[in-house]
C-alpha cells in the first residue's frame, strides 16, 4: 500500500526556509532514566552544525531521532516542515533517501573491496548499470582525494581512508543532509585536519546540511558554522563559534576551559 507522506507544516515559526531540521520539545527515556528532556534544537540548511557536549549527554541518542531510527517519548522533529515522527515505517525509508551517513569507524564490510563498498547502497536502491555504477564510485572516490583505490581492501587502507572511503558512500545517492557521528575519532592530528577539510570541501561543492557529532574541540571551531552545547538533554547554548564563545551559559563556559578552546579565540575564524 501507498502511504502519502504527512503534509508539511504551514505554521512559518516551523516552516522557516533557513532550517532544514527544526527539533520542538523532544523527550526520551531509557529504563526509567530521560536522556532527551524537551530538547528544542534547528539545524541550518546548506551548513555545517555541529553538536558537541559531555558522554552520556544524549548526543548519540538525539543523532538517533534525527534520522528516524528511534522514536520519541513526546515532541516533533521537521524536516523541511514534516514531521517525521508519526511516519510509519514506509514513510520513513521513503524521507530517509535525503539522508547519508558517515559512521565513527566507517562500518566498511571487510570482505568487499573499496568499489563494492561504495556501490552498495546504488546497488540496493537503485537500477543503475554497473557501467553507470563504476562511474559514480570513481567520481566519489575523486571528490574524497582518493582516485584509483577501488580493488584496495578495507584491511589496507589508513583510519583516515576508511573515513573517507565512509564518506564517499554516503554520497553517492546524493543525500540533502550527511550525518557524521564522531568523524575524527582514534585519528592523528595530520589525518583528523584532512577530514575536517573533506568535511567543509563536501559542504561547500555539494551544498548539503552537514549534521555532526563531536568531541573534537579542535575540530568543532576550525570547521563548525553553528554549534550546539547538549547538556542535560537539551540544548543549553547554540550559535556561531564565536557566539559559543562568548556564552555566559555555566556548562558552556565550564567545556570550554577544560577542552582548551577558550584560550584560542584569536584562532577562531
Amino acid at each position: 500500500m501507498n502511504y502519502p507522506l504527512a503534509p508539511p507544516n504551514d505554521n512559518p515559526a516551523i516552516r522557516d526556509e533557513r532550517f532544514q531540521i527544526r527539533v520542538r520539545g523532544l523527550s526520551k527515556s531509557f529504563r526509567g532514566q530521560k536522556v532527551l528532556d524537551g530538547l528544542d534544537l534547528d539545524l541550518e540548511r546548506g551548513k555545517i552544525n555541529i553538536i558537541i557536549g559531555g558522554s552520556g549527554q544524549g548526543k548519540s541518542v538525539t543523532m538517533k531521532h534525527l534520522m528516524g531510527l528511534v522514536k520519541p517519548d513526546s515532541g516533533h522533529i521537521y524536516v523541511d516542515g514534516v514531521d517525521l515522527v508519526p511516519m510509519s515505517d514506509y514513510q520513513m525509508n521513503k524521507l530517509r533517501s535525503k539522508f547519508g551517513m558517515v559512521f565513527q569507524y566507517a562500518a566498511l564490510f571487510d570482505s568487499m573491496t573499496v568499489a563494492e563498498n561504495i556501490a552498495f547502497p546504488l546497488i540496493e536502491h537503485t537500477k543503475k548499470t554497473r557501467r553507470e555504477i563504476r562511474g559514480i564510485v570513481a567520481a566519489a572516490l575523486e571528490s574524497v582525494d582518493l582516485p584509483g583505490i577501488e580493488h584496495k581492501y578495507p584491511s589496507e587502507l589508513s583510519g583516515g581512508m576508511r573515513k573517507r572511503v565512509g564518506l564517499a558512500r554516503a554520497i553517492v545517492m546524493q543525500p540533502e543532509i550527511l550525518f557524521y557521528d564522531e568523524p575524527t575519532t582514534g585519528l592523528d592530528p595530520v589525518a583528523t585536519k584532512n577530514v575536517d577539510d573533506l568535511i567543509a570541501h563536501v559542504n561547500r561543492t555539494l551544498g548539503v546540511t552537514s549534521v555532526v557529532i563531536s568531541h573534537d574541540m579542535a575540530s568543532t571551531f576550525r570547521i563548525a558554522h553553528r554549534v550546539g552545547m547538549l547538556w542535560g538533554g537539551r540544548i543549553v547554548d547554540i550559535g556561531t563559534p564565536q557566539e559559543l564563545l562568548a556564552s555566559r551559559h555555566p556548562r558552556v563556559v565550564e567545556f570550554l576551559e577544560v577542552s582548551g578552546v577558550l584560550g584560542r579565540k584569536e584562532t577562531v575564524a
